[in-house]
Parts: structure tokens; C-alpha cells; sequence
């Protein structure tokens, strides 16, 4: 059965072909954080509220992008829709989080071309230059194949429910709730990779292979990222049980120094981040007046 577009009144096609009335930015979306009280409260420093929401919603920007690489490609359907669900809750956690940034600090946000629609977290993903990103290197790093994957998904889930956890404390009410929603979701990330971990390194010879290459490959960036949110301990404790139960020891790669572009929270970002922003900024750079 087909259809003649020209008997189609208002087709969905025609916002593609009129300039102000592109398809950069999904004007339906509503704000995350519409209705809830942002002001910031007393005695919480405003700028410092800021720079640790970047930090939490870069690195859930980044990640959930580098995830979402996998759909269509993992080893079987089941595992395809686990990675693409931890990709939108990954993307989920960003919008709150950069929203929350942009509302206790509005200077963090870029300034935009004249008459673009987006709003405040739109900005700060489309809008910002490398440089001005706050992710760590764990989460800019290729993903590699399964077995790394699997191996940077471990580490990065085990430090953000740490860190997530003992936000759900901070003063600022509005991390708080933000970090208690997100709890329950690293907890199955972490629980998710963990598993795989297991089963890789008891599976064949190949697998465990390629899981001990992918973990020796991200380790050495894996210290930077747990220092920044103040939790070693704490993981140290999860991936040595882990660890243990796949029958595998921690990578003897000390911590990789900072360097490349700059402006991470590590002393630099890789290359990596400037390729993966060049694809996911494309499309609002190009129509930054655009709405769909």
C-alpha cells in the first residue's frame, strides 16, 4: 500500500524543508527540572555545584554515547537492548545533571547562534568545544570490542555508584534527588558488567582473551576517574570481588598521565572526545536554528 505525499496535508517531511522550521532540536521535550526549586541553598558555592554537575552529566553524555555505538551490534539481541537501556539511562542522568549545572551557574553555558531554540542542556552537549567538556578519559576512550567494552563499563559504573551514592547526601537537594534516582540504575550497570566479566573470563579462551586486553587497555585511566569523585576505596573493595570471581588480578599499567587537548578533569582529554563530539554535534551545528 502507498501513499501520495501531495494528498498529505502538513507531512511530516515538510519541517525538513524550511529552514526555521528544522529538526535540530526536539521542541515537545519538556524541561527535566520543570517545577522543582532550583535556587541554590545557603552555604553551597554555586560555581563548585556547577563544575561537579558537569563533571557527573559529561561523563554520563559521553558514556551513554559510546553505549548507544552498540546498537545493532552486540553479540545477541537480549544484550543489544541492555546496552541501548544503560545508554538512555546514562542519557537521562545528563539531562538532569547539565540542566542543574546550567541553573546554578547559567555562565556555563555557551553562547549560541542568534535564534537557536535550544535549551540550556542542548547547549551545553551541542555548543561546547572539547576543551570546555569536564568527562574524564574512561569514558572518551573508544569502546573497542565487547570484551572492553564490558571492561570500561565495569569500572566506570562501579565509581559513579560510589559516587552517586554518597551524593545522595550533598546539600544541594536537587544533586541529591538526582543521585538517588540514578543509584538504582548503576546498580544494575554495575551488576550487568559484572556478570559479563564473569562469564568472559570462564567462557572460552578467546573471551577471556579479549577481557583481560580490554581491562589492561582502560585500567590505566580508571585511578584518574576514582580520584576526581573521592572514591578508591570504596571500589577497590567491588572490583577485587569481581576480580576474584572471574579468577583474573588487577592490570600491573600504573595511571596514565594527563595530556592532549586539555580542560578535562584529569589534566587533558584523547583525541577520541573531539571525534565523537564531531559526530554527535553535527547535526545541531549545522541547523542551530533548527526544531523539529
Amino acid at each position: 500500500m502507498s501513499h501520495d505525499l501531495e494528498e498529505l496535508d502538513e507531512s511530516v517531511c515538510d519541517g525538513l524543508l524550511v529552514d526555521s522550521e528544522g529538526w535540530a532540536f526536539g521542541g515537545s521535550f519538556e524541561d527535566p527540572l520543570a517545577g522543582v526549586d532550583l535556587t541554590v541553598p545557603d552555604g553551597v558555592d554555586p560555581v563548585a555545584l556547577a563544575r561537579t554537575c558537569l563533571a557527573l552529566g559529561d561523563d554520563a553524555l559521553v558514556l551513554g554515547h559510546r553505549l548507544s555505538e552498540w546498537c545493532s551490534r552486540a553479540p545477541d539481541l537480549e544484550e543489544d537492548v541492555a546496552l541501548a537501556n544503560m545508554a538512555l539511562d546514562l542519557l537521562g542522568q545528563a539531562r538532569l545533571l547539565l540542566t542543574r549545572a546550567a541553573a546554578a551557574d547559567p555562565s556555563v553555558v555557551p553562547a549560541l547562534p542568534e535564534g537557536s531554540p535550544a535549551p540550556a542542556e542542548d547547549a551545553l552537549a551541542y555548543f561546547r568545544d572539547a576543551q570546555d567538556f569536564r568527562c574524564h578519559r574512561l569514558v572518551e576512550v573508544a569502546g573497542g570490542d565487547f570484551g572492553r567494552t564490558v571492561a570500561r563499563l565495569l569500572l566506570c559504573s562501579t565509581v559513579r555508584l560510589a559516587a552517586c551514592d554518597r551524593f545522595r547526601s550533598h546539600p544541594d537537594p536537587v544533586l541529591a534527588a538526582i543521585a538517588a534516582k540514578a543509584v538504582p540504575e548503576l546498580t544494575y550497570h554495575r551488576d550487568w558488567s559484572a556478570r559479563w566479566c564473569v562469564v568472559l573470563a570462564h567462557g572460552t579462551e578467546e573471551s577471556r582473551r579479549r577481557l583481560v586486553t580490554g581491562l589492561e587497555d582502560v585500567w590505566p585511566l580508571h585511578h584518574e576517574h576514582a580520584a576526581a569523585y573521592d572514591v578508591g576505596q570504596a571500589v577497590d573493595a567491588v572490583l577485587d570481588q569481581v576480580l576474584g570471581a572471574a579468577g583474573l588480578e588487577r592490570p600491573a599499567r600504573g595511571p596514565r598521565l594527563g595530556g592532549g587537548l586539555g580542560g578535562g578533569p584529569g589534566g587533558g582529554h584523547t583525541e577520541a572526545l573531539s571525534l565523537l563530539l564531531a559526530e554527535m554535534q553535527s547535526v545541531a551545528r549545522a541547523h542551530p536554528r533548527g526544531r523539529w
